[in-house]
């Protein structure tokens, strides 16, 4: 190897050395070892906020008569098809003229004697129901839908209230004009003193005027809270869903309240139980978010899987056409929305249902 080639290897590695250090430093956190700097791809997955002035708002578009078709497979099942409903949440459409969409107030919000106040009637932006719809709706399957679609959903949403017309297509151009007629948009106020607004001259008057008790002062409340037996380690060991580095290290669920090692005591640790045959159903339960209108002994916006099991018992596959089609009626007025879970996680979860729903 002739020397030139030697040095000019050498001058390489040194070279790589020092970057690799170079970004070994970059990434130094207070945690050394521990975790590592996010991505701009995984910063862009998480930056999906849409602002007042939709900076953030995604180009697409969607009609009024597409956003019917989603909402009555998606949504009216909590919100009503015309978006009044009160039955599972507060109703969303309702308490709003077409003089509100002119002058940008809602009449009825200075009314005490008007029965309710609906979302229309208090959003001042096209962009809060746009974000708020992008990133929690469904409720059974949030971040489910694509921008056009969410675009279609508040252009129906937005047509309900007559702020927009029925044959309207709402998208990423057209949206600050449709800003213009929120009937609600003059409604902010900056007179809670959370920030300084114009009409207190740029002054920076604090929203509270609280002054620390240095005297006699009445001993705080400790509070705290603890966790049922039957409930502990309903959503497995809390300790083991935890960071062992910060504040909050999680409770020991797996075994009963006061009987575990305490974090980073000496004491022996109780012994662990025996492991427990746990029914696949369960997981299942969690999987396709039926712990969201159902529990296993109250009822919450459906019946308990312990009523539904004394209802039916051994009829499996009623219980699985039910669970697939949806339907309302036989537990009361709420409609649950048709299931599109794969048939063997509806069949595994009916033969549960159908066998007793042993916890």
């Amino acid at each position: 190897m002739s020397k030139f080639l030697k040095v000019t290897l050498v001058s390489a590695l040194i070279a790589a050395l020092l970057a690799a250090a170079g970004v070994a430093s970059a990434q130094s956190t207070a945690y050394p070892g521990v975790g590592r700097p996010a991505t701009p791809k995984e910063v862009a997955a998480w930056d999906i906020d849409v602002r007042p002035d939709f900076k953030g708002l995604p180009a697409g578009s969607g009609s009024v008569a597409q956003g019917q078709d989603l909402w009555e497979a998606k949504c009216a099942h909590c919100h009503g098809v015309f978006g009044e409903s009160n039955e599972v949440f507060s109703p969303l459409i309702g308490g709003t003229t077409n003089e509100d969409i002119k002058t940008g107030n809602v009449a009825n919000l200075k009314r005490a004697d008007f029965p309710g106040r609906t979302t229309i009637m208090k959003v001042a932006t096209v962009s809060t129901l746009w974000d708020y719809i992008n990133r929690a709706m469904p409720w059974t399957a949030p971040k489910s839908l694509k921008p056009d679609e969410v675009y279609a959903v508040t252009a129906y949403l937005l047509s309900l209230a007559n702020v927009v017309p029925e044959d309207f297509v709402l998208s990423n151009k057209n949206i600050a004009e449709v800003q213009k007629r929120m009937p609600n948009r003059n409604g902010m106020t900056t007179q809670h003193f959370m920030w300084a607004g114009k009409e207190f001259k740029g002054t920076n008057k604090p929203d509270t005027a609280n002054v620390a008790c240095m005297k006699d002062c009445v001993p705080e409340a400790k509070v705290a809270s603890i966790l049922p037996d039957y409930a502990r380690n309903a959503h497995g060991n809390l300790a083991d869903q935890n960071r062992l580095v910060g504040q909050q290290h999680g409770a020991n669920t797996a075994v009963p309240e006061n009987k575990a090692a305490p974090v980073g005591g000496t004491t022996t640790p109780a012994a662990k139980p025996a492991a427990k045959v746990v029914d696949p159903a369960l997981a299942l339960l969690n999987k396709h978010t039926c712990t969201a209108c159902h529990a296993q002994s109250t009822k919450v916006v459906g019946p308990s899987f312990n009523d539904i099991a004394k209802k039916y018992p051994g009829k499996a596959e009623y219980l699985a056409g039910k669970i697939k089609s949806g339907g309302s009626g036989v537990w009361g007025a709420i409609p649950m929305p048709a299931q599109t879970a794969p048939d063997a996680d509806i069949k595994t979860i009916a033969n549960w249902l159908a066998a007793g729903a042993a916890k």
